[in-house]
């Protein structure tokens, strides 16, 4: 499938089982313009006869260029809607199986938002040169800490330092892995890299018209990096270069790299404001989802639903796939919305996808991190269910919630609190899954950032242009008394024993951590919690705002992080049993109890006590008796100014009782 080098000329190969005629469009090099755009294109119309297999038309050419040559496809086909087809032969198409896209070559640019997209290939250039010492971080998914981030906004601020011609791309992150490395986390979640047109919401007169889609979760095709994080508006095969690039040097730091992978829906919309660029004119009936009278179903809130277990599209995802881990090395994959990957081609859930099997046993994908989304926007909520086959990781949506409450206070959260922090295991305690299946997180992209979460008790999304309808209204977050911004003194440290608070319990509980990147200074969207459509400070990493918390809050942050990574209570292997916990409580059933105190024993006596206090008084504790030859010594005491919230070598004196301050934790090590 998609353009090869064969030993008589270039192959094309496309699939359309619905299609009448396919025309393969060319447009050569010429005195280095790409003159597509001026409309000049070389129209090969595919005899079915001859350049027809089965559902796939194909040609080869022989003495065509080997590179900068872009291409689509001109396809027709019945013109039934109500079939379920969307033929409009006056298209030019992206071939999904193009490996590099071309199109608009700076981001944002509003000059060319109208551009063209069309696909390009590459048969000239020597392969990648990954190094002689080159190696897999290949990490133990119990010792992750994941990074969740976009590689865009991370370096596209003036703050960053860098370049102007790098700033926002693959190559301005790899100027800053050494914040990743102080920080202490081992891999970084990528939010979408797939080619994606940033510039969707300006083809028309629409509210949301002001909009730069940065997020970018409206994928173009699945197999071509995002060209326009290449330096410079450099372009398709620069991005494709510049991409490997930049996972060479993060596994030469040490740190896997994670794709977040949209293969729910695409950018093509709905039959209201379609835009056709790909699947949709080549058999809208195959690649997507559609009800009994041919129209769009929508599974994944943004018009149109991939018909993923339709045999031809799930080899197109595994296709892709692969195509990352063989081709960019990359360590693992999130499922956008996966619970739309488990709906069959009727949309019906079901209970074995093969989809998520095939992903699950496929031998170039065994190597890999795969994790769920486990929910989509019609109420398919699989936490804890996911079809996983003992492999499929999930983000625990509850973990979220439940930390959430407890940390702001609410009443009857203690025991709920104790099985999240233990991994889970009224989720996860099944076959052989694993603690580390578990992906805890109490921040994501969407949704509130960590210090928005402490002060705002709103969603103050007004700048999206949706009338203040979008964005999640469930965000069990808490202001600490006044909403937004503050000068009262009081408030802010409140919020800031919080976000600490809420660090602490992330980093000490059994599973697999994520955080957002930002998070480690106190980023702030101001209350907006949906900011996908904002290139601008409200997504961008605020270099200068980390300097000024360097040896506060970030501190803070970065040595919670260590700490756990040094401390073998924190990652285990296997599910806590009798012996590696001890729960200083005899009162579960207290509905108005927020406190929780617990001790990890390890077996060389490095015990680690915990205590967890969401009440608005102090709490005195009796701690419990250290291990033999030993005492407690302070670690953590989320109460207490820069440097001492946290000691790691610990602090000594604690005695036999602990005064707990009101919304503070701490974390004791025997020593």
């Amino acid at each position: 499938m998609g353009v090869s080098e064969v030993e008589n000329g270039i192959n094309f190969a496309i699939f359309s089982q619905h299609a009448t005629a396919v025309t393969l469009c060319l447009s050569l090099p010429k005195r280095e313009k790409l003159d597509w755009q001026d409309g000049g294109m070389i129209e090969l119309p595919l005899d079915p006869r001859v350049n027809k297999t089965g559902d796939i038309w194909h040609i080869c050419i022989e003495d065509l260029p080997r590179s900068e040559v872009l291409y689509g496809y001109r396809v027709d086909g019945p013109r039934d809607w109500h079939q379920g087809h969307r033929f409009d032969s006056s298209i030019v198409l992206i071939d999904p199986y193009a490996k590099l896209v071309e199109g608009r070559r700076h981001f944002g640019d509003a000059s060319a938002k109208l551009s063209k997209f069309l696909g390009t290939y590459e048969f000239e250039s020597l392969p990648f040169d990954w190094g002689d010492n080159y190696k897999l971080p290949n990490i133990p998914e119990k010792d992750l800490v994941i990074y969740e981030m976009n590689v865009r906004a991370f370096t596209v601020d003036e703050s960053s330092g860098l370049d102007p011609e790098i700033r926002g791309s693959y190559l301005g992150l790899i100027q800053k892995i050494p914040h990743l490395l102080e920080l202490g986390i081992n891999a970084v979640e990528l939010l979408p890299v797939f080619e994606f047109d940033e510039m969707e919401f300006q083809r028309r007169r629409n509210p949301r018209d002001h909009m730069v889609n940065t997020w970018g979760y409206s994928t173009i095709n699945f197999f071509s990096p995002m060209s326009r994080y290449a330096g410079g508006g450099g372009g398709p095969l620069k991005a494709s270069w510049e991409f490997k690039e930049m996972v060479k040097a993060l596994h030469g730091a040490g740190i896997e790299v994670i794709l977040d992978v949209v293969y729910n829906h695409t950018n093509e919309a709905d039959d209201a404001n379609p835009y056709t660029t790909s699947f949709r004119g080549i058999d809208n009936k195959v690649y997507y989802m559609v009800d009994g009278n041919g129209q769009l179903l929508n599974y994944a809130g943004c018009g149109n639903t991939l018909n993923c277990n339709h045999p031809v599209v799930m080899e197109l995802i595994l296709d892709s796939l692969r195509h990352w881990v063989v081709e960019y090395h990359v360590d693992g994959f999130r499922f956008d919305l996966a619970s739309v990957l488990c709906r069959g081609t009727d949309g019906s859930p079901l209970n074995a996808p093969p989809l998520i099997r095939a992903i699950a046993k496929d031998a170039i994908l065994s190597r890999c991190k795969i994790i769920a989304e486990p929910w989509d926007c019609r109420g398919l909520y699989l936490v804890g269910k996911f079809p996983n086959w003992d492999r499929w990781a999930e983000w625990n949506g509850k973990y979220r919630d439940d930390l959430r409450k407890f940390i702001k206070g609410d009443p009857g959260m203690k025991g709920i609190l104790a099985t999240r922090i233990s991994g889970s295991s009224d989720l996860y305690r099944v076959n052989k899954r694993k603690p580390y299946h578990s992906i805890n997180f109490i921040i994501a992209h969407d949704g509130f950032t960590l210090y928005d979460m402490v002060s705002y008790n709103y969603k103050h999304n007004e700048a999206n242009g949706e009338g203040g309808n979008d964005g999640c209204n469930d965000n069990f977050s808490w202001n600490c008394g006044f909403e937004g911004e503050t000068d009262d003194a009081s408030i802010k440290a409140l919020r800031s024993r919080q976000m600490k608070n809420f660090h602490l319990a992330l980093m000490v509980s059994q599973g697999t951590p994520m955080m957002l990147m930002g998070d480690e200074y106190g980023h702030t969207r101001y209350g907006n919690n949906n900011s996908y459509g904002h290139d601008t400070a409200i997504n961008n990493f605020q270099w200068g705002q980390l300097e000024t918390k360097k040896n506060s809050h970030y501190r803070f942050f970065s040595e919670v992080i260590k700490f756990r990574q040094s401390r073998r209570v924190f990652g285990r292997e296997d599910f806590l049993n009798i012996n590696d916990v001890t729960w200083h409580e005899d009162n579960w059933d207290n509905y108005d109890s927020k406190f929780l105190a617990f001790t990890l024993h390890d077996n060389n006596g490095a015990d680690i006590y915990l205590a967890f206090n969401a009440h608005d008084f102090f709490v005195k504790v009796s701690l419990p008796p250290p291990p033999p030859k030993r005492q407690w010594f302070r670690v953590v005491d989320t109460n207490l100014e820069s440097p001492d919230d946290i000691v790691p070598e610990g602090a000594a004196g604690t005695g036999s009782t602990y005064n707990l301050s009101p919304y503070s934790s701490i974390l004791l090590e025997a020593k």
